[in-house]
């Protein structure tokens, strides 16, 4: 079965507010490759593992209906409560169990979250839902990111990665599909037209508060809290710190840039 681990709605809300949306490298390559592969725009559009709608929403700016699901109810509730726009719906439902009919998806997604489903079972419900000639794109953003600002990235990065190290000290079994770039999921999707690209890098603009809010929505940091609250909110504090003083600033709204690398697998059937 499917590992829940964003199921809370204090972790959803810290979600909606500090996750990213897909970057512009990654939007690229994906609508590069449904150009390559489809003579029709796709009417249905469904974003597996929405959580609070991110992915969802960049997926609306360019198909006319889009569905976003989740397993996670207050995740739903958060992508519902965003800002959107008419062509776009949530169900809270399975990624193993979607209520779509046989062939009646065009394009199948999922951003950063392929890695929690029951892969097996997943592949089958893509297998069945998506129409001929639809696709798939699965992505994932790594875990070797790093921080620009100033002449002082280096050290930024060394501040954050420190903290980020220890945090992967709790991360769940499932993340080495993540470590080994959705290998796994690669291999698992069953349409013989797919590729995997690894090195697609994007610049996420975002603030020092972000970058430590983006810490506290991970999962590992949810099991550190739950393991050791105190210790999990003084790292926050001291990541913080330890950035603001490595940068020579005060203020936590401070603009950065977090580079990120994804994965993305991509299939048509």
């Amino acid at each position: 079965m499917a590992t829940q681990m964003f199921e809370g709605s204090g972790h959803a809300a810290v979600y909606q507010k500090y996750r990213f949306a897909p970057g512009r490298e990654l939007r690229r390559t994906i609508l590069a490759y449904l150009q390559e592969k489809r003579a029709n725009p796709a009417e249905l559009v469904v974003d597996i593992g929405c959580g609070s709608g991110q992915g969802t929403r960049f997926l609306a700016e360019h198909f006319p209906k889009v569905v976003g699901t989740d397993i996670s109810e207050a995740q739903i509730r958060e992508a519902r409560d965003a800002p959107s726009v008419p062509n776009v719906s949530y169900l809270v439902c399975p990624a193993e169990e979607l209520p779509f009919e046989d062939a009646s998806v065009d394009l199948l997604t999922s951003f950063t979250a392929a890695h929690w489903f029951d892969i097996a079972k997943f592949m089958r419900e893509a297998e069945r839902v998506v129409k001929p000639r639809g696709c798939v794109a699965i992505s994932t953003y790594t875990v070797d990111m790093s921080l620009r600002y100033g002449n002082c990235s280096e050290a930024l990065t060394r501040v954050f990665r420190e903290s980020w190290d220890l945090l992967l000290k709790y991360s769940h079994a499932r993340i080495k599909l993540v470590l080994e770039d959705y290998k796994e999921i690669f291999e698992a999707l069953p349409f013989p037209d797919k590729k995997r690209v690894t090195d697609i890098f994007d610049r996420i603009p975002m603030t020092v508060a972000g970058v430590v809010g983006y810490l506290e929505s991970v999962s590992p940091y949810q099991a550190f809290m739950k393991n050791d609250p105190e210790a999990a909110k003084s790292l926050l504090r001291e990541t913080e710190k330890r950035m603001l003083e490595t940068m020579g600033v005060s203020s936590r709204e401070t603009p950065v840039e977090f580079w990120v690398r994804h994965v993305c697998v991509l299939g048509c059937k």
